[in-house]
Order: C-alpha cells, then structure tokens, then sequence
C-alpha cells in the first residue's frame, strides 16, 4: 500500500516515538508509522512538540491544521526539499511580466469555466434542468481572451460561479439545501457550510502535491501574490473545485449521507459536526483515488496524481518546454 493522508479528528496530544507518530486521547493511543504518510490533515484540538515537526520534515511530510468550525487556519510547511532558485525566479519572471502572467491566469480561469460547464452537462444529461445555466457559462467562456486585467478575469470567473451555484437547487433538489447565496464567514445556510469545507480541503490537497515539485506555491498568477501565504493552490484549485469538491457535495446530499441533523448553529452560522466533517473527508479522500484514464499517458490516474501532473505542467511552461493547457473532465 502506498502512502496515505492521516487525518486527526481526534483531540489530544501527538507525540513521536521512534518513526511512529503517536496521537495520545483520553481513550487511548494510535500509531501512524511515519513511512505511510503522506500528508497530514488536523480538525482536532491536537498538541505537536518540536520532536514531531523535526519528524515531518526529515520525512518531507507537510501538515494542515483547520479551526474547530472546520476554517483552514495554514500549514505546517517543511524546509523545501524540491524547491528550486531557478524555478522561483521563472516563476517571478511571469508573475512581473503582465503578458506572460495574463496568459496563465486566462489559462485557470478558461480551465475552470469548461470544468463548471463539464458538471452541468453532466446533470443536465441525466434529467436536471441546468440549461440556462449552462448557456451562460458557455457564453462567458468565449469572453475569456478578451479579458485584458487580473481584476476583469476574476470578475468574469465570479459571475460564472454565481451563475453555476444558481444551478445546485436544480441538481440537488433538496430545500434542506437551498443554495440562496454565497456566504463564507461565517456559512449562513447548510449549503454554503458544505461549499467552504469542501473548497478547503481542494486548496490543501494542491498545496500538499505543490510542496512536492520544484514550485513554490507562494507565487500564483491568477490570484495574487501579496501578503498571502500562498496564492498558486488558489489558481490551480480553480480548476479541480467542480470536479473534487462541487461533485463530492451531490453525492453525500444526494446519498443523503450528510442531512439536516449533520450540521450545527455556532457564531452566526451554520458548520458540519465533527461526525459529519469526518464523513466528508472519508468521502474525499475515496474520491482522490478513484482513476480516470489518461488520454495522453494511456493509463489510468487517480484524481490525486492528475493535480500533481497539472503543476507539472505548469512547470514546463515555466520553462518554455510545452504551453500549458488545464485539464478538462472528459466524462
């Protein structure tokens, strides 16, 4: 078996003990051989000492810590062990360069746009009434070109999200789940709680697959690069929110495998109970896996792999090697 992502629901105290990371709760220890993680994804209340984070980084193990309501606080980052000066400067040199940056960031903003449209066709195809939806963001996708700033991209890209959410009630068919707006913090209705969760854990899946390339995720071109931890996860998440995180939400409502009772009231809104994030995250990390197959490596990839191929991709336009085309879901 290969590597897997630990995820800490847990509260409690993690503890090293050799190669083993050691989580000691009030009902008892777990062990996680440090040689089977891959990542590491913390929702408890949980202490680390710096044993454990000497740990993590000998081992290139970078570890993401969210709040009690479920809000991606940051990461543990390691020392990078792939980073590159020579790639940082590529990466510097585009950002600076309004053509070269406008390029990449038309590039995620076109990618998510086929992706969204991917979704409802496929909904719309099994019966749901998507259509007008469908036709806006089809629409908005041959305006992509024609944007000429970060700020008019993003816009676009955000009139194509409003659009595409009108589309979940049609799709979810639920009123427990009424979309109504967008609301991040705090979520005011089930929907968006689901929304924010799920678009988290995307982000910190790219970051995590980022940290094992020779990119520094600090420097995006689509989102900017400010005061911001980190901005290439933001980009490359673009493309990857409506097949990972938009398609997970359709089916844990529409399985009915997160419900009404599943969520709870807290500072004004509206969050996932522990039990219920734990279902979400289980759900995602099967969907991480699962495989499509590759046009151009004529073999199957897991979900997980085709975002590390992605920023591999992004790479070798970096350096001049392949222009960068986004992957678009084919199903």
């Amino acid at each position: 078996m290969g590597k897997q992502t630990a995820y800490i629901f847990s509260d409690g105290s993690l503890r090293r003990q050799g190669n083993t990371l050691c989580l000691e709760r009030e009902d008892g220890k777990r062990h996680i051989p440090i040689q089977a993680v891959r990542d590491v994804f913390v929702f408890g209340e949980v202490d680390v000492n710096k044993r454990v984070l000497e740990l993590l980084s000998q081992h290139e193990i970078i570890m993401h810590y969210f709040s009690y309501y479920g809000y991606y606080m940051g990461s543990f980052y390691p020392r990078e062990h792939y980073n590159s000066g020579y790639m940082t400067l590529k990466q510097a040199e585009y950002y600076l360069d309004e053509e070269r940056r406008m390029c990449l960031a038309r590039s995620f903003v076109g990618g998510a746009l086929r992706n969204l449209a991917r979704v409802l066709l496929y909904y719309g195809n099994r019966g749901k009434n998507v259509e007008n939806e469908l036709d806006y963001i089809n629409k908005l996708q041959e305006r992509v070109c024609e944007q000429d700033s970060i700020e008019q991209l993003m816009a676009l890209e955000g009139n194509a999200r409003r659009q595409y959410y009108q589309a979940f009630d049609a799709i979810l068919e639920n009123p427990d789940f009424a979309f109504e707006r967008r609301t991040r913090r705090p979520p005011e209705n089930r929907l968006n709680a689901l929304i924010s969760f799920c678009n988290s854990l995307v982000y910190t899946t790219v970051l995590s697959e980022a940290y094992k390339t020779h990119l520094d995720p600090r420097i995006g071109f689509l989102h900017s690069t400010t005061s911001r931890r980190f901005s290439l996860n933001l980009d490359v998440a673009e493309i990857f929110k409506p097949l990972l995180a938009d398609r997970l939400i359709f089916t844990l409502v529409g399985k009915r495998m997160i419900k009404v009772s599943s969520f709870d009231d807290g500072r004004g809104g509206i969050f996932l109970k522990e039990s219920s994030r734990k279902t979400v995250v289980e759900t995602y990390d099967e969907r991480l896996k699962q495989t499509i197959k590759h046009k151009q490596l004529r073999r199957d990839v897991s979900y997980r792999e085709l975002i590390r191929l992605e920023l591999y991709k992004i790479q070798k336009h970096l350096m001049g090697e392949a222009e960068y085309t986004p992957f678009e879901a084919r199903w």
